[in-house]
């Protein structure tokens, strides 16, 4: 439990956003005590909701005076614990920030403010013919300002790449309250990329308040295609031969039996209950051609023991048909209290290999685990089923995920793809990455964020406060440094 807020902290916030632009009680502060990581929990001290960059500077500089830690927070869809507030402090909260600021469409780009929802954009400028081309399952609550953080991905990142390639500048508040802007809406500004530098960077350098976004043009026409396999494997597979004959698919997400049928329950599609999984493939673009390349594809799943391979035939049953996809997560709860999502990355061609052992995991923990992901790209979401409430649960599914994740290492591949390191996954930074390379790390974020105030305690495996990257090689591959 975080120490309660001291009143000279709350009497000094509240002429800068306003009696009705803060939460101080213990009820209303148990809603912001976690993110999408609901394992672990600590409330924040205060929360306030700025609607300028000038209150968050008032903010942060109240917070500095006071050597009070802040963190910002958007929808709290995150899964990593990014959003966790360690040790309290304020919570700088910028759902009230959501305003489209402009829109261009000759320079393609938008700007707009961190609260703005992922979805709301691609709404916004959709009759003009563009959208915002990073989409995340969560992208109808997750916000702009949270994507940046962390780098989201998506389905059809695997064609059009993820939100570092689709931002062009950012403005923010640094952690002692001056503002900076970095890029803009020219492209390839002169200079190190910083824009690049601080989209992924989990609100430790500062906290965004202002983005330029890329738009993108909408495809002149889509193939949407579902395949049907008797097993992962014959899906999986079929996901290497696609990539590997040349075709690059808008899309390549994979749904396996478990997933399947709380998303069926939910939605009514249609989906097989008796398949192994289920593979949604997806190519866009000019309409001449699009044909050939979805045949290409339908051949190749049969080729790869697909019992069946299904088209949308119309635009509603498409929507249909990824409103089933980017919900799945939602109908999870129909399986299970409680669920931690996992967001590992291993090559395309050891998907058989990874999936093959989450399932002994499963097996060997008790477990139920349910796989939907980004198969194009090789970026696993397996979903571990349980009961927060049973402590030997919890305990069994962190067994699990370490066990999950350090196979997807062991396999050459990553702990995250979009969902960051947040608290969750300190522990494996240096299994990753050399003690040189956590050195650097923190150099890094030193220069942005000398004294470790702003979102302390993440990302980077320290137990606390501002280490110095000659502690950071003391610590043995798989611990954190202590400090």
């Amino acid at each position: 439990m975080a120490p309660a807020a001291s009143s000279t902290l709350i009497d000094r916030l509240r002429p800068i956003v306003g009696a009705g632009g803060m939460l101080t009680s213990v009820s209303d502060l148990m809603v912001y005590e976690c993110d999408g990581f609901t394992i672990e929990k600590t409330p924040p001290q205060v929360v306030v909701f700025p609607t300028t960059t000038e209150q968050i500077v008032q903010i942060v500089k109240l917070c500095n005076e006071l050597n009070v830690p802040f963190l910002a927070r958007g929808a709290g869809t995150s899964l990593a614990g990014g959003c966790v507030p360690v040790g309290g402090g304020v919570m700088i909260g910028l759902s009230r920030m959501k305003k489209i600021l402009e829109m261009n469409y000759e320079n393609r780009y938008a700007i707009v403010e961190p609260g703005v929802v992922n979805k709301w954009l691609t709404e916004a400028c959709r009759d003009a013919g563009f959208h915002y081309a990073p989409d995340p399952s969560s992208q109808g609550a997750c916000t702009i300002g949270g994507n940046v953080a962390t780098n989201s991905g998506g389905p059809h990142t695997l064609k059009y790449g993820v939100t570092v390639n689709h931002i062009l500048g950012v403005e923010m508040v640094m952690p002692d309250g001056r503002v900076i802007v970095t890029g803009g809406p020219a492209e390839d500004n002169p200079g190190y990329d910083l824009t690049g530098v601080i989209v992924g960077s989990e609100g430790t350098f500062g906290i965004v308040s202002k983005v330029w976004v890329r738009l993108t043009r909408n495809p002149e026409s889509y193939r949407t295609l579902l395949g049907v396999f008797a097993t992962v494997d014959d899906a999986t597979n079929t996901i290497s031969e696609i990539i590997g004959s040349g075709i690059i698919p808008g899309a390549l997400e994979l749904l396996d039996q478990l997933i399947l049928g709380a998303v069926e329950q939910a939605f009514k599609f249609g989906f097989p209950l008796d398949a192994g999984a289920v593979l949604i493939m997806e190519v866009d673009g000019v309409n001449a051609g699009l044909d050939d390349e979805a045949a290409r594809i339908e051949a190749i799943a049969m080729r790869n023991g697909a019992r069946e391979v299904r088209r949308a035939n119309t635009e509603a049953e498409r929507l249909l048909l990824w409103k089933c996809r980017k919900q799945a997560f939602g109908a999870v709860g129909r399986l299970a209290p409680s669920y931690c999502t996992q967001d590992g990355v291993v090559p395309r061609t050891k998907l058989p290999e990874m999936l093959r052992f989450i399932r002994n995991v499963s097996e060997r923990h008790s477990l139920k685990i349910a796989n939907v992901f980004h198969a194009g790209d090789g970026n696993l979401h397996p979903i571990i089923l349980f009961d927060e409430r049973d402590a030997d649960q919890v305990k069994r599914v962190f067994e699990a995920s370490h066990e999950i994740l350090d196979q997807c290492i062991a396999l050459g591949g990553s702990v995250t793809g979009e969902h960051g390191i947040g608290v969750e996954k300190l522990d494996f930074m240096p299994k990753l990455f050399s003690p040189t390379d956590l050195g650097m790390m923190v150099r890094l974020r030193d220069a942005f964020n000398p004294t470790n105030i702003c979102s302390p305690n993440k990302m980077l495996p320290t137990s606390g406060g501002c280490a110095e990257p000659s502690q950071i090689s003391a610590a043995k591959p798989g611990r954190r440094a202590a400090v």
